[in-house]
């Protein structure tokens, strides 16, 4: 269910220190927490190799469809802050972290402003983002393309469904 009047925007989760999954659906809960915001569809749990700095564990990663009222800026302040909240501290880029929620797009807006640019800049050459959100928007167009078609050129090796992961998040009752 979408909130009336709200945008639709795509968010990528991951993270690779401590019980990611655990991190994971507190920073879900902590987003659908934040009024003018509902998350619409979750994709599975993958596991990933390390991208940028590979000698670190092995990362968890998702990707989250919601429906909002936020702005893009005010989204991205939302995220930030649930980071902080859930102990995500910032050293080395690319290094390991408790939890990383990246805003990947915003129904048709696009900015490429240094503190977010959307569509996220490097989304288009990770399998480990594409991936699940191919899993939860295959249509959704990127670019010209379809998401489904991004993946279709990505080298998606080591990237493994984890299986039985869904439903590893269920809205708060």
């Amino acid at each position: 269910m979408k909130i009336t009047g709200a945008k639709s925007a795509t968010l990528g989760l991951g993270g690779n220190i401590g019980d990611v999954a655990e991190t994971m659906g507190k920073a879900l809960d902590l987003l659908q927490a934040v009024p003018g915001l509902e998350i619409v569809k979750v994709s599975s749990l993958y596991k990933t190799p390390p991208w940028g700095i590979v000698t670190q564990d092995w990362f968890v990663n998702a990707c989250v469809e919601i429906s909002t009222t936020l702005s893009p800026h005010q989204l991205l302040e939302q995220c930030l802050s649930i980071e902080l909240q859930l102990k995500r501290v910032r050293t080395l880029r690319w290094g390991p972290r408790t939890i990383d929620i990246d805003v990947l797009t915003f129904e048709d807006y696009t900015s490429g402003e240094p503190k977010l640019t959307v569509p996220h800049p490097r989304m288009l050459e990770r399998a480990f983002v594409l991936v699940p959100l191919g899993e939860i928007t295959p249509e959704l167009k990127v670019s010209g393309k379809s998401i489904e078609d991004w993946i279709k050129e990505a080298d998606r090796s080591g990237i493994e469904k984890i299986e039985g992961s869904l439903p590893w998040w269920q809205p708060s009752a």
